[in-house]
């Protein structure tokens, strides 16, 4: 055959509209409950559970057993990173009530992808230290540069243990929003969890938002010269 036959039944589980919901809502790189998942698609617990079932399956999602509970989260970053390209050929989603909007326009400004920053602030973010040397963009990957090493190191990230994680280091993720790449890998989760734990950036609850603190704007604004 001309083509991997896997690839339909890759197209059929993210054919059914349920589960292309589940698995958007996955991006953010946490593990849910399958009653989580359930209302965030807007079906019953018992139709979620047959999904995730099938999800598991074609190796998209992983489950963790824990006592008598089940967490699910996506089976991998490559995942993630599949996903994310997919929505950038995706057509945007109809509009239908002001919370969604609200959602929407969070979502664009700043989110999670997978475990790394997305969306408006992610991209801005990933630019200014291509702009500032730190990063050089070359064939899909950011390559970090002396000066870089330099820079993170002296915002607090421990370089080498990233480097000893089993995943790529710092590839490049084609933002579906943007329409341009932002870091990703084990540099850009460790970014992301920096930024989180100076405080700069909150979760918001229930969906993949990030928002930028009152202390992040000052932050943002010194060091990477961004007005957040």
């Amino acid at each position: 055959m001309g083509i991997n036959p896997n690839m339909a039944e890759v197209a059929a589980l993210l054919g059914e509209r349920s589960r292309a919901t589940i698995l958007a809502s996955m991006m953010d790189g946490r593990f849910h409950t399958a009653s989580e998942l359930a209302y965030m698609a807007a079906i019953k617990p018992q139709t979620a559970s047959f999904h995730l079932a099938k999800l598991v399956e074609g190796k998209l999602i992983k489950v963790e057993k824990q006592g008598r509970h089940r967490y699910f989260q996506l089976a991998g970053e490559d995942i993630a990173q599949f996903l994310e390209s997919f929505l950038v050929i995706s057509p945007p989603p109809e509009v239908r009530s002001l919370k969604q909007s609200s959602q929407m326009k969070l979502l664009q400004d700043a989110r999670t992808c997978y475990d790394h920053l997305a969306g408006k602030l992610g991209v801005q973010l990933t630019e200014s230290m291509v702009d500032a040397g730190y990063l050089k963009l070359e064939d899909k990957q950011f390559i970090l540069t002396d000066e870089g090493t330099l820079f993170f190191t002296t915002f607090g990230m421990d370089l080498a243990a990233l480097k000893r994680k089993r995943r790529s280091f710092s590839p490049a993720c084609l933002d579906w929003s943007e329409r341009r790449y932002h870091l990703a890998g084990a540099l850009g989760n460790g970014l992301l969890n920096q930024l989180l734990n100076l405080g700069w950036l909150t979760r918001v609850p229930s969906i993949r938002a990030i928002k930028v603190t009152e202390k992040g704007k000052r932050g943002f604004k010194e060091v990477f010269h961004l007005d957040s």
